[in-house]
């Protein structure tokens, strides 16, 4: 089976837009995996602790951007002696091209675990051209 192999054109970096953060908690970088198919771009984002009350996806221009808030667990009366797991929210943007339909993107959250699809505009999918002879 042959390994087919792209190149990856580097851009000069963006900046997405900033937002004004209310919570004044640590922000972690998500980790991320982008899958490709010929139909669609798959991410999926580990965010721990996060769930689907609490997990954001905005649009706006060319920038993904998915951000999650982890509420941590109480427990009344109690105060914490000792803490390893530093409670936090994510956040990570994204800059789309113009191959995305920007009306069928998808999303998912189940145990932490984000699946984002963002699938090809018909346009650019790759398609088969008949040939006729004359």
């Amino acid at each position: 089976m042959a390994t087919e192999e792209k190149d990856i054109q580097k851009k000069p970096a963006q900046n997405p837009v900033e937002t004004e953060r209310t919570r004044s908690r640590k922000v972690f970088l998500p980790k991320v995996d982008i899958y490709e198919t010929k139909d669609s771009i798959v991410l999926i984002a580990d965010m721990p602790g996060v769930d689907e009350n609490h997990v954001d996806m905005t649009l706006e221009k060319n920038i993904l951007t998915i951000a999650g808030a982890v509420e941590p667990e109480a427990f009344p009366g109690y105060g914490a002696a000792y803490a390893e797991y530093d409670v936090g929210d994510y956040q990570r943007a994204f800059t789309i091209s113009d191959e995305v339909d920007r009306d069928r993107i998808d999303a998912r959250v189940k145990n932490g675990v984000l699946r984002v699809t963002l699938h090809k505009a018909e346009e650019v999918k790759a398609r088969k051209i008949a040939i006729r002879a004359e």
